[in-house]
């Protein structure tokens, strides 16, 4: 693979993967612990937070395939690119409006149970950052 493609997806791989380890695995689960912080004020705050790990998310898959797709990268990282990009796509068009959705309603006042749809965005979570590492790892040896 181009060592410019490969350094410049793997250094963006590498960053996404700290944005998502400290919000998702950090940020998220740690708010709803602070003093004072009501389940309404912490999906606020949840929406806000995600959006915005989201919209960076979105840029940096771009940045990673075009590099990826520019770089005449091997099978395996084309392989993983895709994983993590489907990843992503899942929880953006399907997870995501699930649990907004929800949210709304949470916060129009409704008592709900817990979602499963939370437990479905945390699953890929998990899945995305396992992709990314791989991925990461790979473009350091390509």
């Amino acid at each position: 693979m181009n060592t410019t493609a490969a350094a410049t997806a793997g250094a963006v791989t590498f960053v996404w993967l700290g944005m998502v380890l400290a919000i998702s695995f950090l940020e998220a689960p740690l708010k709803f612990r602070a003093p004072g912080v009501t389940i309404p004020v912490g999906l606020g705050i949840g929406r806000l937070v995600f959006r915005a790990l989201n919209a960076v998310e979105a840029v940096l898959a771009v940045v990673v395939v075009l590099a990826v797709a520019l770089g005449e990268a091997p099978a395996s990282v084309i392989s993983l690119t895709a994983a993590v990009a489907a990843l992503l796509l899942v929880q953006l068009a399907v997870v995501r409006p699930l649990l907004n959705r929800r949210s709304d309603r949470v916060l129009a006042g409704e008592e709900l149970p817990r979602s499963r749809s939370h437990l479905w965005y945390v699953a890929l979570e998990v899945l995305k950052a396992g992709a990314l590492i791989a991925l990461g790892v790979s473009l350091l040896t390509a």
